[in-house]
């Protein structure tokens, strides 16, 4: 009988110290990511009353924005914007103001979705030759100067009112083209 407790004793120390070794590691591990992303869906920061300059002081350049609200996503790094407002100026340029309900920023700044209720403004308010757009959705490139849609948008420009299906402003050249569905009404 003693010689039986006798191996017996380690075999339940080594069993015990086994146990006690998977016990540690699992508690000590960090706890595992949810598979389907649920971590990063809600914002990492949110910033409300926000205005912000970017100058490039080579070439003179200003674009000024401001949101009444502000959520960045860390998981695909989007910028959400609510009530934006964006401005740019060049010297040898016309201004160029943007309005709309939301904005969404890809790629580092290199792609702005403009959504609802979207005003873009190129000139100053009391040039002659200003032209308003009205859209539901734009697509800026700002590195570029270019501003895209496919929805219906509206252009106005002094007594002249166009219609049409899709656009590029390309604002360094100042050529607008007009893509389908093209209507025009001069009011004079």
């Amino acid at each position: 009988m003693i010689n039986r407790l006798y191996i017996s004793f380690p075999l339940i120390l080594f069993i015990l110290l086994v146990l006690l070794t998977f016990w540690l590691d699992r508690i000590t591990r960090p706890p595992e990511q949810i598979k389907d992303g649920d971590l990063y869906r809600d914002p990492d920061y949110i910033v409300e009353n926000l205005s912000g300059i970017r100058m490039d002081h080579e070439q003179t350049i200003q674009r000024k924005f401001s949101a009444n609200k502000l959520l960045h996503y860390l998981n695909e790094d989007v910028t959400q914007m609510e009530q934006v407002s964006f401005i740019n100026t060049d010297p040898e340029k016309p201004l160029i103001r943007l309005q709309a309900d939301r904005a969404e920023v890809k790629g580092k700044d290199k792609d702005i979705y403009l959504t609802g209720n979207v005003t873009a403004v190129r000139g100053t308010d009391d040039e002659k030759g200003k032209v308003t757009l009205m859209t539901d959705f734009l697509h800026l490139v700002p590195d570029e100067n270019l501003v895209k849609t496919d929805q219906a948008v509206t252009i106005s420009r002094l007594n002249t009112k166009i219609n049409a299906i899709g656009l590029e402003l390309n604002n360094q050249t100042g050529m607008i083209q007009l893509l389908t569905k093209v209507r025009a009404v001069n009011n004079k």
